[in-house]
C-alpha cells in the first residue's frame, strides 16, 4: 500500500499577517481539504512511561494567537490551553503506547503508532494530516510531515499542547504509584533528580528498560 504525501507547495505558507500560525492549514484547504488534523506526541525522550499522541481537527479559519509549541508554554498556561483546545475543536483524538512496547519495538516507531492511534480516535474523520517532524504515519490518508510543526501551525500546535498535558497528568497519576521517584516534577525525563532516584531505588515498573539506563550514568554532578 502507498501513502499519498503533500501536495501542498511552498507558496503556500505563508502565516496571516496577524501571526495566526495557519498557513499550512490555509494551504491545504485550497486543495480542496476540509477535516484537517494536526497531530504531535510528548514523551520520546522520557526514561519512563509512554509516549502519547493527539490528533486535533480545529474549526476551518480557527484563530488564536496564544496557541504555540508547549515546550514555549508554562504548565499553567498549558492547561488552560488545553481546556480552550478540547472546547472549541470539531474533534480531538488521543493515541498512547505504553512503556513495554516502547521496550518492544523503539520508541520512534511507538511514537508513531501513538499518532496513528490518534488519527483512528477522531470522532470526526480526517481528510489531510498535518505531522510534526520528519516522518509520515502508515495510514491510507493524503498527510505531510512538517519539521518544526509545533511553532508553524496552528494544529500541530494545538496537538502539542493535548498530547503534553494528557501525558503530564498520566505521569501524576504515576506519581501517587511510585513518590520515590517524584514524577510529578520530572514527569519521568532524565533529570539528576531522577537519575540519583534510579541510582538509589532501581528501576520500578514504568521505566523503559530499551533505553540502557546505566547505573554508570546515574551519579548526580
Amino acid at each position: 500500500m502507498t501513502y499519498e504525501r503533500s501536495k501542498v507547495k511552498k507558496p503556500g505558507y505563508e502565516n496571516s499577517a496577524d501571526g495566526n500560525m495557519d498557513g499550512f492549514e490555509r494551504a491545504v484547504r485550497q486543495l480542496g481539504y476540509r477535516s484537517i488534523a494536526g497531530i504531535d506526541e510528548a514523551g520520546r525522550g522520557p526514561l519512563a512511561g509512554p509516549v502519547v499522541a493527539a490528533a486535533i481537527i480545529l474549526p476551518t479559519d480557527y484563530r488564536d494567537r496564544d496557541i504555540r509549541d508547549s515546550k514555549k508554554l508554562s504548565a499553567s498556561r498549558r492547561e488552560t490551553l488545553f481546556n480552550r483546545i478540547c472546547t472549541d475543536a470539531v474533534s480531538v483524538g488521543i493515541g498512547m503506547v505504553e512503556h513495554s512496547v516502547i521496550d518492544e519495538i523503539n520508541i520512534l516507531r511507538a511514537a508513531l503508532l501513538a499518532m496513528e492511534k490518534a488519527v483512528s480516535n477522531l470522532a470526526v474523520p480526517a481528510d489531510y494530516l498535518l505531522i510534526d517532524g520528519k516522518d509520515t504515519i502508515k495510514l491510507p490518508i493524503p498527510q505531510q510531515a512538517i519539521i518544526k510543526g509545533d511553532s508553524r501551525s496552528i494544529s500541530v500546535a494545538s496537538a502539542s499542547i493535548i498530547a503534553k498535558v494528557t501525558r503530564d497528568r498520566i505521569m501524576d497519576e504515576y506519581h501517587e504509584l511510585y513518590t520515590e521517584y517524584n514524577f510529578r516534577q520530572h514527569k519521568g525525563y532524565g533529570t539528576r533528580e531522577h537519575r540519583a532516584a534510579i541510582k538509589k531505588h532501581g528501576l520500578c515498573h514504568i521505566h523503559r528498560k530499551s533505553f540502557s539506563i546505566k547505573m554508570s550514568d546515574l551519579t548526580e554532578k
